[in-house]
């Protein structure tokens, strides 16, 4: 239950256990740009053809219902990233609130959130490769190649290939992979944009009828799935190390860039569900690329925005992967994972051995498991962690009320335990399957806890030295 000081997080922000230093190069935009770039991609592009099949044309309030979520929750990640901005993310909040216990916890909850989606969503850019493949030279990758075990193949490369390229971009540094995801996102939501108006031209009024035809029950499930899509806008507070003025810029990155996102997920799907009827949504991957093919009659808008596609997931895998290595280097530079996770390369100003391994297991993943059980596993990670984000919240305003705030969740703690009676609202809808994913994983991190953290923490250890009476001889 042994707590971190507030002071303490802030006093080692970006230096690693060798003592080097992260740089601080991150403005406002930039961060911006990293949670819309973590947020932004295979939700949409992939996730609502499975997520239109629960709902049916209800979606839209799936997707609203999701992104209420996300807001409550939102406004609690602001408050603490003004507050405590560490890499850590909601991991260094708990620490500093609720306990390293609790914290260790939610850092479990972090690595499914970051880790597991990094290779969920490189599957899904896979589907969008070879649709890019098949409308410009004619020619796909075999799904012995492009698929997991049990989906019809026996390695899915592509998704391999881009958890690899986005840690080639970070080990150039954290200012050099702001800039290439800036350029990602422009072009990303120009593809989307570019969705609404096509398959606008498509839209009949009869393919919103029944409006819900699955009922409420369904809008529920779909929108437990859909919160999948909302994950990655806290990717900036994991930068908070890196940024420039973090108490300032950190909680307006996060709300300008969950303002965004929901508009164009809201946008896209009523015109997606307008364009193609609902039951047609069964089995498709890529299936915005199929809506756009089914209004025009033809190819073409259908491989531009396979192309946009192919950019704006490969931003996502970019975001997370990054997301994923600070928090790590955060745990590590605590004592509750190896040291290597937070050695910091003096030329590059990143932990190179960090991301290489990250990399790897990610990349691993990625190639072997099948995207809906990857998709269902980072969505109850991510609401459990958001769900010790909101109490954190409460507790940190009852345990230090006078601690300068950057941004105060207005109407506190109603809104917080909002955001926490939603999280768990939305945890109760995922799958009995998930759950046991969930409880297995949470087992075996508190058996590494137990027999490698507690002891190797660096806050016992310091505690330790407190409490041990001083000899004058020695």
């Amino acid at each position: 239950m042994r707590r971190k000081p507030v002071e303490q997080l802030v006093a080692e922000a970006g230096r690693g256990s060798d003592g080097n230093q992260l740089r601080r190069t991150l403005t406002m935009w930039q961060l911006t740009m990293i949670s819309i770039g973590a947020t932004l991609g295979t939700g949409i592009f992939v996730v609502l053809g499975e997520a239109v099949p629960k709902a049916g044309p209800a979606v839209t309030i799936s997707f609203v219902i999701a992104g209420l979520t996300a807001l409550f929750s939102a406004l609690s990640y602001a408050e603490l990233a003004g507050t405590i901005p560490a890499s850590g993310s909601s991991y260094s909040y708990a620490y500093a609130t609720l306990g390293e216990l609790v914290a260790w916890v939610c850092g479990l909850c972090l690595m499914l959130e970051y880790g597991v989606s990094v290779a969920a969503v490189a599957v899904g850019w896979g589907e969008y490769l070879n649709e890019l493949l098949d409308g410009t030279i004619g020619v796909t990758i075999p799904a012995v190649l492009s698929a997991p075990p049990g989906e019809g193949g026996l390695f899915n490369l592509p998704a391999l290939l881009v958890v690899l390229l986005a840690m080639a971009f970070l080990l150039g540094g954290a200012r050099e992979s702001a800039r290439v995801n800036t350029i990602m996102v422009v072009v990303k939501v120009a593809s989307l944009l570019l969705f609404c108006a096509v398959a606008f031209t498509g839209v009949k009024a009869g393919n919103y009828e029944p409006f819900l035809p699955l009922g409420l029950a369904g809008v529920s499930a779909a929108g437990a799935s859909l919160f999948f899509s909302y994950i990655g806008f806290d990717a900036a507070s994991t930068a908070g190390e890196e940024a420039k003025n973090p108490q300032r810029d950190l909680p307006r990155a996060i709300m300008l860039s969950l303002l965004i996102v929901t508009v164009l997920y809201v946008a896209v799907a009523a015109v997606a569900v307008g364009a193609t009827p609902w039951q047609d949504f069964e089995g498709s991957e890529a299936a915005l690329a199929g809506v756009l093919r089914d209004v025009t009659g033809h190819g073409f808008w259908a491989v531009v925005l396979a192309a946009g596609a192919v950019i704006a997931i490969a931003s996502v895998v970019l975001a997370v992967l990054y997301g994923q290595t600070r928090i790590l280097f955060a745990m590590s530079r605590d004592g509750l994972v190896p040291k290597v996770f937070s050695k910091v390369n003096p030329r590059t100003g990143t932990p190179r051995a960090n991301t290489v391994l990250v990399a790897a297991f990610c990349g691993t993943l990625a190639a072997a498991v099948p995207l809906g059980q990857l998709a269902d596993a980072t969505s109850i990670g991510t609401l459990f962690a958001f769900a010790l984000v909101n109490v954190a919240v409460i507790v940190l305003r009852r345990t230090r009320p006078d601690m300068p705030r950057g941004f105060r969740v207005p109407l506190a703690p109603l809104v917080p335990a909002i955001g926490l009676a939603m999280c768990v609202w939305m945890m109760t809808s995922l799958p009995v399957i998930t759950w046991i994913v969930f409880g297995g994983w949470m087992a075996a991190g508190l058996v590494f806890y137990f027999l490698y953290g507690q002891r190797r923490s660096r806050l016992a250890d310091a505690d330790a030295g407190a409490s041990t009476p001083h000899d004058p001889e020695k």
